[in-house]
Order: C-alpha cells, then structure tokens, then sequence
C-alpha cells in the first residue's frame, strides 16, 4: 500500500512539474452577432487546456517556475469555420528577491486567421501543419519560452526559438499569412529568424543583462542595478548603428518602455542624459516616456 501512495506522489509531481506556461487565454466576441457565442467558449476553454497542459520541452518546470503569459484573442470575423482575429501576447518573469513581475514579451499580432469546429481537438504535432491555430499559439508559446530563458542567462533561449522557428518552416505549407518573407517586414518569420540571427544578439544580451544584472540587484544595490540597466540599454546602439529601427528593438521597447521610464523617473538618480539621448533614438515612438526621466 505504500508502494502505490508513494508512486501515485511521484506521478502527481511530475504532472506540477510537466507544464512550462500558466497562461491564462481570452477571446472577444463583441463584434460578432451572427453565430451562437458557446462556440466561444469553448473555443477559449479548449485553448487554455491546449496550452497549460502541453509539455512543451523537455525541461521540468515546478508549479512557482511556470511562465506567467496570457493571449488576448480580438474575433473580427466569422465565415462559417473561418475566423478573422487578431491576437496580443503577453508574458512576464519575476525579479529575485521581489513580489514584482517585469513584462518581457507584449506584441499583438494582427494576422490570425484560422479555421475551427466547435469541440474539435487541438492537439500540437511539431512534425506536421494541423491548423493555422495550433500553429501560432504553439509559437507564440515557444517565443515566451525563449525570451524568458534569455532573461536568465545569456542566449539560452536559442533551443526555444529552434523549436519556434520549426513551427514557422512547417506553417509555411499551410498558406496563411504571417509566415513567410513576402508577407511583411514585420511578422512571425522575421520575429524568429532575428531572434536567431547573431546581429541580434546586442539585443537577446540586453534581456540578460537588464534583468539578471540590472532588476535581479535593485533589492540590495538600487543605485547599483539602476546602473547596470542603464548599461544594457546602451548596449543596444548597437544594433542601432546596423539596423536602425530594427524589429526587434521594437519588440523589446513594446515590452519595457513603461517599466523603463518608471525605474529611471524614481529613486535615486544616477546620470541618465546620455542614456534619454540614446532611448530616444532607439524607440523616437516613446520620447513622451523617455522626457519623463530624470537627470
């Protein structure tokens, strides 16, 4: 009998300890009057079973190391079992020694069509295209799984972003927009194939920095970590200098800028002139944010 309690512990641990992402999914109907709103519901139910309990590497995560993240699904559209939408990503880590969580990922993606049938099954093949649907969350969630490994130690998103950039080969197949070079300079090919360009590596190096060095310190050296963030965003002029308005620097300010202004508008102040000038070339869209800083 101890036998059997002991093993059924060790398989409900590992079950806590399968799943990487504690996602939370939504979706807004508001605009669609033409078909009955349970089809909604489901959908939204199915897609937060999809994700939670998908395992997504072969990585154990505890319950407190899960991925805080959510998906706001936007439906426009409705043709039969066609769905026009629109879907923003979030995703946040903790900072050590804090209750505070930092945003690392906030991008809405404005190219999601899909095909769906109330209670079909939605299951992630990473060898084959299922759906338009299955294919974009899954790389959405492997990008989150990426950016949060970049936040934490240097480049160690890179097997993520080789499992996203998978997804994004094989989707290819299924004709949708979003995936390929000729759909824009600004879409899922090109989030992931930046990502793992070495051109980019100033930037998967700021997340390090600024939140290893920089967040990760500020509860035992303010001054110090203030400083150290100040130093990794610097550091991204050097993109600046290859790839004005680069993507990715666009990706990376979506998610910060609100935390940066408030980290460098409070406590003590350290000598932020030429870091507002640089801000203020890397993402000109916030200089109403960067004006607020202090020094």
């Amino acid at each position: 009998m101890h036998k059997i309690i002991f093993i059924y512990i060790l398989m409900f641990v590992g079950i806590i300890q399968g799943q990487e992402l504690n996602c939370e999914i939504s979706i807004n109907s508001d605009r669609i009057t033409n078909i009955n709103k349970q089809i909604f519901r489901t959908l939204e139910s199915s897609l937060n079973e999809f994700v939670n309990k998908t395992k997504w590497t072969t990585q154990n995560f505890n319950q407190n190391e899960r991925i805080e993240c959510s998906m706001f699904i936007n439906v426009s559209e409705v043709d039969n079992t066609t769905f026009t939408a629109t879907i923003q990503i979030q995703a946040a880590r903790p900072v050590y020694n804090s209750i505070y969580t930092s945003p690392i990922f906030n991008y809405n993606d404005k190219d999601f069509v899909f095909k769906y049938v109330e209670f079909e099954s939605l299951n992630f093949n990473p060898n084959s295209f299922d759906s338009n649907l299955i294919s974009v969350i899954a790389f959405y969630s492997y990008m989150i799984l990426a950016i949060d490994a970049d936040s934490f130690e240097s480049l160690k998103g890179t097997p993520y972003l080789e499992m996203a950039q998978n997804v994004m080969s094989i989707a290819q197949t299924g004709g949708y927009k979003g995936w390929t070079q000729s759909d824009g300079l600004q879409n899922r090919y090109y989030m992931v194939s930046d990502f793992l360009s070495n051109t980019f590596n100033p930037i998967r190096n700021a997340y390090f920095e600024y939140h290893v060095n920089g967040l990760d310190k500020m509860a035992d050296d303010l001054k110090g970590g203030k400083e150290n963030i100040k130093l990794a965003l610097m550091n991204l002029s050097k993109i600046q200098n290859v790839r004005p308005n680069a993507f990715l620097t666009r990706i990376f300010f979506d998610a910060k800028s609100d935390e940066i202004t408030d980290i460098f508008k409070e406590g003590p102040t350290i000598q932020a002139a030429e870091l507002v000038d640089v801000l203020n070339r890397l993402s000109p869209l916030n200089a109403s944010k960067w004006s607020t800083i202090r020094f």
